[in-house]
């Protein structure tokens, strides 16, 4: 069949397994890690690292991703609960929009998806812009009143606070790690849902799109930044494994890219739900269309550096 769509299944599995076989190690890897923050983090443990000043404050906590990594399928939950045991707003937003972007997983699986394709600089500029955003967004939120950000009855859990002295769950050695392996393995079942969908979309459009139809879409700055961002908000893929999903639109330019890796993981469909969990509406609304503008705006600025 020729056109716009021809589907090869040889060509189809080949790169669909592909992708596959190289994201899933990330991903069960991200899911581990989540499961033993939620079930052995001393709670207390992140507000004392944070400086008082709301300032300082919301930078330390864009960075908290590098000693507790974690993707955005657990974040909010987590976020939610670490306000109610007296962590600031303003910082639990930073890290709720930071911690799937900077960490270490991450940042690796990144550097192993774009080899070939000037891996450090992609990696990096992921990691600064999302910080950046994330450290902005939560700088903005400590000059807004609680009850136009929060849900009134996460309001009342922040009055009433739930804290515990000790780590994130209660009971022994023994059933903690059977927690984090039922948070694990919950994570892993649900994410590997979304990974395996949107790596068979990106092997159906790189092995059966004509790509002469795709090339003006490619080749138009922001248009092709756009259109990047509006897939990775529909795939909803993990920020462990959407860098091999991104790295295979080799007709799209490397900002492009940049775009989906650093929205995809702060603004997608499942995200906008779980947000809107613990969030009002509008603030939801607020947030999701200041975080569009400042992706479309600085990788638009960093044409300039020809990437």
């Amino acid at each position: 069949m020729g056109g716009a769509f021809h589907f090869n299944f040889s060509d189809f599995s080949f790169a669909f397994l592909s992708i596959l076989l190289e994201g899933a190690p990330f991903l069960l890897l991200g899911t581990m890690i989540a499961g033993l923050i939620d079930q052995f983090l001393p709670v207390r443990l992140m507000t004392r690292l944070l400086p008082r000043n709301p300032y300082c404050g919301a930078l330390v906590s864009g960075l908290l991703g590098i000693i507790f990594p974690m993707c955005e399928c657990g974040v909010v939950p987590i976020i939610r609960r670490l306000m109610a045991k007296g962590l600031p707003p303003s910082n639990a937003i930073t890290y709720m929009l930071a911690a799937p972007i900077v960490n270490p997983i991450v940042a690796f699986s990144t550097y192993s998806a774009f080899r070939g394709q000037a891996p450090l600089d992609v990696t990096l500029l992921r990691l600064s812009i999302g910080f950046g955003i994330a450290a902005i967004v939560g700088m903005a939120v400590h000059h807004l009143p609680l009850r136009h950000v929060l849900r009134p009855q996460v309001i009342a859990d922040i009055a009433q606070p739930q804290g515990l002295a000790g780590g994130g769950a209660q009971g022994g050695i023994g059933a903690r790690l059977w927690g984090a392996l039922a948070v694990c393995v919950g994570d892993f079942l649900n994410m590997a849902v979304y990974f395996v969908f949107g790596a068979a979309a990106a092997a159906l459009f790189n092995t059966s799109v004509n790509q002469e139809i795709i090339l003006p879409l490619a080749t138009h700055g922001w248009l092709a930044t756009v259109s990047l961002m509006g897939l990775a908000a529909t795939l909803s893929l993990c920020s462990t494994t959407d860098a091999f999903i991104a790295a295979t639109f080799v007709m799209f330019p490397t900002v492009s890219k940049l775009a989906f890796l650093v929205f995809g993981p702060m603004v997608n469909f499942k995200l906008i739900l779980l947000y809107s969990s613990v969030f009002r509406n509008r603030f939801v609304l607020g947030l999701t269309a200041g975080i569009f503008a400042a992706v479309v705006v600085v990788c638009m600025r960093l044409k300039v550096l020809a990437l």
